[in-house]
């Protein structure tokens, strides 16, 4: 049953977005982890994909909602782009260093943040760890602890270290054939609209298996939630109740609100018709809830 879990959460960090060609306006950053490309004009705000994803995910958002300054990050290791730095140590934490620091060389001040899945993971870091750099925080689809998904409610790190290892080592040993095949059943499980899937599924078949699979090991070991108070930004989640697996919808909110207990003032919103990428599979409720967001 863990595995099962496993493979659902792995899905659940898998998806999103083809490269854009980079930007003057981010020409000034260097960095051997992430990529940065800015579009628009107005509000700065920070976009951030998930697991194997690139910025290809908002792209349907950015068209919708003008006005603002959008800054995509592209995750080195991820979509066909170089390792680069993640092809060591841990890869979120290490990012959300990275935007600290870009947010200060651009001299952005407090931003607004978006992240999906586990750019949400980033996005919960920066904000804890870099408060006066967040103003506004949107997670998307993320707990603070993902190792909530594999086991009891009294799981920890520790408990789940034989899991997350158990993952990582099959993701490393895993023939090319069958690594795409759970990558096309992972991602038909989570993205709903079928026309969406191919650069999905283009997205994660580029991605380096090493950092993808050190990366997803690490979030099942990282538990955000004692840092949650640290967070000062007005921050709001929005969930699904994920497909194939045997919870419900009052379940998933109760696992949603103890999760966050610790973040005050958070707003927790739990979208229907939609699996993992939200942002594609409810498409107009989510761009009203981002616009509603950004003009808050």
């Amino acid at each position: 049953m863990i595995h099962r879990r496993g493979l659902f959460a792995f899905v659940a960090l898998l998806l999103t977005a083809t490269l854009l060609p980079a930007p003057a306006a981010a020409k000034d950053f260097a960095s051997s982890r992430i990529t940065v490309t800015v579009e628009g004009k107005g509000r700065d705000v920070i976009l951030i994909p998930g697991l194997s994803s690139s910025p290809r995910v908002w792209k349907e958002m950015i068209a919708a909602i003008p006005g603002y300054r959008w800054h995509k990050v592209q995750v080195h290791g991820f979509a066909g782009t170089p390792a680069g730095g993640n092809a060591e140590g841990d890869v979120a934490a290490s990012v959300a260093e990275e935007l600290a620091r870009y947010i200060a060389e651009q001299k952005l001040g407090a931003v607004t943040v978006i992240g999906h899945s586990m750019g949400g993971t980033m996005g919960m870091m920066l904000a804890a760890r870099h408060p006066p750099s967040v103003s506004k925080l949107m997670v998307v689809d993320m707990l603070p602890f993902m190792g909530s998904l594999f086991g009891n409610a009294d799981a920890t790190p520790a408990t789940l270290k034989p899991v997350a290892d158990y993952l990582y080592a099959q993701s490393r040993t895993a023939t090319p054939e069958a690594r795409d095949k759970q990558l096309t059943g992972i991602i038909t499980a989570m993205v709903n609209t079928e026309s969406l899937r191919a650069g999905a599924l283009e997205d994660a078949r580029k991605s380096d298996p090493e950092v993808a699979g050190r990366a997803y090991r690490d979030l099942i070991l990282t538990d955000l939630r004692p840092e949650l108070p640290k967070i000062t930004a007005k921050t709001v989640i929005l969930y699904i109740t994920p497909k194939g697996v045997t919870v419900t919808d009052a379940q998933i909110d109760t696992l949603y609100q103890a999760s966050f207990a610790g973040l005050e003032g958070a707003v927790l919103k739990r979208v229907p018709n939609a699996a993992h990428f939200i942002m594609w599979d409810n498409a107009p409720l989510f761009q009203n809830e981002v616009k509603a967001f950004l003009a808050g």
